[in-house]
């Protein structure tokens, strides 16, 4: 059989069964939008959740010294743990497989511009903290480097609502405000980001200066917190040890007792996040596949109709020496046929839906859908699947049709 007379065989079979066709199509159709969405949808709120949570910093995790809750040496339980910048370097040297920071912060200060007067959140932080925190400047502006640290100076990097809250719409890179009445001159705002979590406030409502400054201003010797981060994700835990062990022998605290160092490694979170959303996605692919495949049980029906309505044409090319496997491949690529152009309606309409949907404005609840590869092809294996199923039973029992019985049927 020719293309074109295959062609014209599927078009007279159509006619024949309009309604049911259409129907069909339309199950095939909405099938695959379901499938494409609900798991572009899905893979959209992940790679949104997942940007705002490292909003925070990626892979890092936040120490904070405390008391000790294990007597060690002979020194007793309850005793507090103070960590100076001297134990920051240290880490640095011993363990080279992680960065740290140490972050210096006395509560609220105050904020003069002009006539605006704020109190806001401020942390005395060194140039890598910028790096782990995610703190990305806006265009024309940085964060504080090692040039500031060596010189003590007074340079502010500001949150881009604090900016906001200080300079409205006017340009704030250059300029001096008084905190804690000595001038500071802003050298950069932050670009705006996603940040679901965080531990001293958002980073938008907050200002960050030189910590050797804050050390020279205040007298301060140590540090209210310090955070580092692996050079992998998978040697948080190896790294997390060796901290315990360094600080346990500088400041004598057992390095098993947990309490002496509070942390949170938010690496923990990305794992979740991780299994969760690979379950989520999973249950949404498989949602959208039943709906796939009551379209192709409609399409088997169909064919169905067909073979009972070509019970005649079928008996005459058997019976003029057509083999089974020619009949039955026929009806299989009559199915199939039709299982590909619900397909690429239901792709066309999804496609449209996904260029719609980012003009709405939704990105900051729901993320952005994405139509990866993997979801393009994983919903085009899933119809040919289907189409292969729907298509083999029909096409099966026209191919078994005894020639004789065949035409004493018609």
């Amino acid at each position: 059989m020719t293309s074109l007379s295959f062609l014209r065989q599927m078009l007279q079979d159509v006619r024949h069964q309009k309604v049911r066709t259409l129907l069909t199509l339309l199950g095939i159709t909405w099938g695959t939008v379901s499938v494409a969405l609900l798991v572009a949808f899905g893979e959209g709120l992940q790679r949104r959740i997942v940007k705002s949570q490292k909003g925070l910093g990626e892979s890092i995790v936040i120490a904070w010294p405390s008391r000790t809750s294990i007597p060690y040496e002979g020194l007793g339980k309850g005793r507090g743990i103070r960590v100076t910048e001297e134990d920051i370097e240290a880490l640095r040297r011993k363990i080279p497989d992680a960065r740290f920071s140490g972050e210096h912060s006395d509560g609220r200060n105050t904020f003069r511009r002009e006539r605006v007067r704020i109190s806001p959140g401020m942390s005395a932080v060194s140039p890598v903290f910028g790096v782990m925190r995610n703190l990305i400047p806006a265009p024309g502006g940085r964060f504080v480097n090692d040039l500031d640290v060596d010189r003590k100076r007074r340079m502010v990097f500001l949150g881009d609502k604090l900016k906001q809250d200080l300079f409205g719409d006017a340009e704030a890179v250059g300029q001096t405000i008084m905190i804690d009445n000595a001038p500071f001159m802003v050298i950069g705002v932050l670009k705006k980001k996603a940040q679901d979590s965080s531990y001293s406030g958002r980073d938008q409502d907050k200002a960050f200066i030189v910590d050797t400054t804050y050390r020279g201003i205040h007298g301060d010797r140590y540090v209210n917190n310090f955070i580092f981060q692996a050079r992998h994700p998978s040697l948080v835990p190896e790294v997390t040890r060796r901290v315990y062990e360094e600080l346990g022998r500088r400041l004598k605290f057992n390095p098993n007792d947990k309490e002496a160092i509070k942390t949170w490694d938010t690496t923990e979170g990305e794992k979740f996040l991780s299994i969760f959303f690979t379950t989520f996605r999973l249950f949404l692919a498989v949602i959208g596949s039943f709906t796939l495949m009551v379209g192709g049980l409609g399409v088997s029906n169909i064919m169905y109709v067909v073979v009972e309505e070509r019970t005649r044409e079928i008996g005459i090319k058997l019976a003029v020496g057509a083999k089974p496997r020619f009949i039955q491949s026929q009806f299989l690529l009559e199915t199939l046929t039709l299982t590909a152009l619900g397909g690429v309606l239901g792709f066309i309409i999804t496609l449209a839906v996904l260029w719609i949907f980012p003009f709405l404005g939704l990105d900051e609840y729901v993320g952005t859908p994405t139509a990866s590869p993997a979801v393009v092809l994983t919903t085009a294996a899933l119809l040919g699947l289907i189409g292969i199923a729907a298509g083999h039973f029909p096409a099966r029992r026209a191919s078994l049709l005894d020639p004789v019985a065949a035409l004493k049927l018609s």
